[in-house]
């Protein structure tokens, strides 16, 4: 057995919380050997939900769960956190323009750093998953300047499994046949689905589907526009697909990516494909002992490289409203 993880969860008595705690107390992110702590974060008016949720959780006499701690005190919920999974946000609600939701975000993301900061262990990584995820990510990374950046991370691991689900059921295959694909920038609908170096088994993309009006058109706008067909569709956002998504991301952060394979991270730039240095936009990237490289080398064709530059230009923007409302460092 390997040591203990702690592992902070925000926003626990939502419905990802809840998909995320069963699935990580099973070992579904980090394997059969390795027991986890959990912290459940809330706030005040929905610990006892979170609390309702521990109970299911020690009900479900998981082997490799050690302890359970349900707060809606940041500073306990982060302490020595090896892991995050940030999913509690404000979201969107009638009457509010972007700068209200950026505010309301913002107070909580820049707490949530300074808790990071002050709290986790030396190893932390972080995942923001609450939207808008890739600005909320820059918050939380400003408000912890001295932990490295690249700690931080947010998910556009859900954007990338849309994408290869798309092709697989197009192609008529298991998902775990497409590798290869990514998606490029914002978490939004201005996101940049590739498929460009994509496989099907032995075949590229394009031969194995040989369709490309679809994979220029309808493919791109499915996965850009997949979460409002769900909302439109039941009513309620994603959730056990977020969840899984964000399981994804942290096993592959923790024990490497597929062999051959490289999937979508979101995480601070370092002028990767020309994105501005620290700007946190999707990029391929690979896994290995812990840490992640990103894929480069990759030749972007003329088109697809505006689509890309006009996703980032709104993380850009995203950042300058964060930055006039005080949240951001500019």
């Amino acid at each position: 057995m390997n040591a203990p993880v702690r592992i902070t969860i925000t926003g626990a008595a939502g419905n990802i919380g809840y998909a995320l705690a069963f699935r990580i107390a099973s070992g579904g992110m980090l394997g059969a050997d390795t027991p986890v702590e959990l912290r459940m974060l809330e706030i005040p008016q929905a610990v006892r939900a979170a609390e309702g949720t521990a109970m299911e959780l020690l009900d479900g006499a998981f082997p490799l769960l050690r302890d359970v701690v349900v707060t809606d005190d940041a500073t306990a919920a982060f302490d020595g956190a090896n892991m995050a999974l940030l999913v509690g946000a404000m979201p969107r609600k009638a009457g509010m323009d972007r700068s209200d939701l950026l505010a309301a975000n913002g107070a909580i993301f820049n707490e949530q750093g300074k808790a990071i900061a002050e709290n986790a262990a030396d190893d932390i990584r972080a995942l923001v998953v609450g939207n808008p995820a890739n600005t909320n990510a820059a918050i939380l990374r400003a408000a912890a300047p001295d932990v490295p950046g690249e700690r931080f991370h947010a998910l556009m691991r859900l954007d990338h499994n849309r994408a290869v689900a798309q092709l697989a059921q197009r192609a008529g295959v298991s998902a775990g046949e497409v590798s290869r694909i990514h998606v490029w920038g914002n978490h939004s609908n201005t996101q940049v689905p590739d498929v460009a170096h994509g496989q099907i088994g032995t075949k590229s993309v394009r031969d194995a589907i040989a369709d490309e009006a679809w994979l220029d058109g309808e493919f791109v706008r499915t996965v850009a526009t997949r979460g409002a067909a769900i909302i439109d569709a039941r009513g309620a956002s994603s959730a056990a697909s977020a969840a899984s998504a964000a399981i994804d991301h942290m096993r592959d952060w923790a024990l490497g990516t597929r062999e051959g394979d490289w999937v979508t991270i979101a995480r601070p730039s370092q002028g990767e494909y020309g994105i501005p240095e620290g700007c946190i936009a999707g990029v391929p990237a690979i896994a290995r002992d812990g840490e992640w490289s990103v894929v480069t080398g990759l030749e972007l064709a003329p088109a697809l490289r505006q689509r890309i530059d006009a996703s980032v230009a709104e993380l850009q923007d995203e950042s300058a409203q964060a930055a006039q409302l005080g949240i951001l460092g500019a």
